[in-house]
């Protein structure tokens, strides 16, 4: 159970298991079992459920502010499934959760408190035999709202620990910013100073009748302004390829922040700029396939290589049922071709694709 659920537009894990979650109402039907021949409160409070597990919805996907509403829409429902059925005691436990995973120790306390009076309302009006209800009531909600505080002090620090995160990225951009300012400018600030004084040489040598000089001058300019454009190219052409390594770690934590696993073995050899370039393009197309259309919770990447050829395997630990080639298995394909390597692909048990790729002393 986690907060700001809605504010994510892809299911994260959390939300994925939030049926899980539910299995506590198993102990809500203990007691219906032991009510042979009382159809009518077994209908009522299986009825009940039906609002009840879409208000936990409600909670379970809503924030701080909209979670009042579905949270006293549970302990209403609770407060009617009571007269039909000890079981409620355990839909107490829902609401205890959200309150103490949503708001404050001190707020968590207090509620714990009234529900435990509340409770104790119930078990007097309704005659249950003993204090039982109360007691296992309260026994309950203590121990479910100790997960919520729990669970609420994860997520904080889960948030700490991507502000941190997103903290070193902008400072690693900043840094990034000032590198590529510094090598421009060590590049073109020598040559554009060298440029501004040969021109202004030849346009006093033009001016004295010198021509031949200042021919000579302005041909220099001509071989320095080209190396200066060559020497730029080749700084820009280094940023933008980031390197097959580096790529693979980028690649993979985009995939663990949206919780799926990744695994990464073996090592690759070292390949030229053409090479790691597709290759990079290529897995970066996989990842947001996985992304946007996959199930699965874990993928691998794994690097094998032969005498002859490079295997490249991506794994998805999820089958794929129904499969159509769109325009990124077409565009691997293409990408593929260009280096003379063949891609294929399974469904199930788990869906792979393989690129073999040869290895030839250009690789």
């Amino acid at each position: 159970m986690t907060s700001d659920l809605s504010t994510n537009n892809h299911k994260s894990y959390e939300q994925k298991t939030a049926w899980i979650y539910l299995i506590n109402l198993g102990f809500y039907f203990i007691p219906l079992y032991f009510m042979a021949g009382q159809w009518l409160k077994i209908s009522v409070a299986v009825v009940l459920l039906v609002p009840f597990i879409a208000a936990y919805f409600w909670a379970y996907n809503g924030t701080k502010q909209q979670a009042i509403k579905p949270i006293a829409l549970m302990i209403i429902i609770s407060i009617g499934s009571s007269f039909v059925s000890s079981g409620a005691i355990s839909l107490f436990s829902f609401s205890c959760f959200f309150i103490a995973f949503f708001y404050s120790l001190r707020t968590a306390i207090l509620s714990f408190i009234a529900l435990s009076l509340l409770l104790l309302t119930l078990n007097i009006s309704i005659g249950y035999s003993g204090y039982f209800f109360t007691l296992y009531g309260m026994g309950i909600c203590l121990g479910v709202g100790i997960f919520g505080v729990i669970e609420q002090n994860r997520q904080r620090i889960k948030r700490q620990q991507q502000q941190s995160k997103d903290e070193i990225s902008h400072l690693a951009t900043a840094l990034e910013r000032e590198r590529i300012a510094r090598d421009l400018h060590d590049v073109m600030g020598h040559h554009l100073a060298a440029i501004a004084l040969k021109a202004e040489l030849a346009d006093k040598l033009i001016t004295a009748g010198k021509t031949d000089m200042a021919q000579q001058q302005i041909n220099q300019v001509s071989q320095i302004t080209r190396d200066c454009l060559s020497q730029i190219r080749q700084t820009v052409t280094n940023y933008k390829h980031q390197g097959l390594s580096q790529t693979i770690n980028t690649l993979a934590q985009t995939l663990r922040d949206k919780s799926v696993a990744v695994t990464i073995e073996g090592q690759w050899p070292t390949l030229n700029n053409l090479t790691e370039s597709q290759l990079c393009l290529m897995l970066t197309e996989l990842v947001n396939n996985t992304i946007k259309h996959s199930k699965a919770d874990h993928c691998m990447i794994s690097i094998q290589t032969q005498p002859t050829s490079l295997l490249v395997n991506y794994i998805e630990n999820a089958a794929i049922n129904a499969f159509t080639e769109g325009n990124g298995l077409k565009g691997i394909k293409e990408r593929a071709a260009i280096l003379h390597a063949d891609v294929q692909y399974q469904l199930s048990p788990q869906f792979i694709v393989t690129i073999t790729l040869p290895i030839t002393e250009t690789t």
